[in-house]
């Protein structure tokens, strides 16, 4: 089992940032490529950002490429999701993950799951 907490939610405005972090623990963090989900109400819960187990490889939905940047610290057993130029459109609960598949981007690829913490991007 793993067993993720996330934290770093907030209000911000519209142009703002936030970091949101999720920190791990349970089985060997190096071991799971990790992703960050987010789901506004009322739509389904959508891909953000993966990173691969050493760091190395990343990859972003478009509509938040160029914005937000995962970053992930195996000695500390964490995930980060920097996330700059923020939009109301944003505004979600955003939701850290793990997975041992490679690659994965969609939510039924991913095993473990935190609670998510609220994101709120006021205009």
């Amino acid at each position: 089992q793993v067993q993720l907490v996330e934290s770093g939610g907030g209000l911000v405005q519209a142009g703002g940032s936030l970091r949101l972090s999720c920190a791990a623990s349970g089985r060997t963090f190096s071991n799971y490529y990790m992703g960050w989900f987010r789901q506004a109400p009322g739509e389904a819960r959508e891909f953000v950002a993966r990173i691969s187990r050493r760091g190395g490889s990343t990859d972003y939905a478009d509509s938040v490429k160029g914005r937000f940047t995962i970053s992930r610290d195996n000695a500390k057993s964490t995930v980060a999701l920097q996330m700059n130029s923020l939009k109301p459109e944003d505004t979600a609960v955003y939701y850290c993950a793990a997975t041992d598949e490679f690659s994965a981007v969609s939510v039924q690829q991913y095993t473990y799951w935190g609670q998510g913490t609220q994101v709120t991007v006021s205009s």
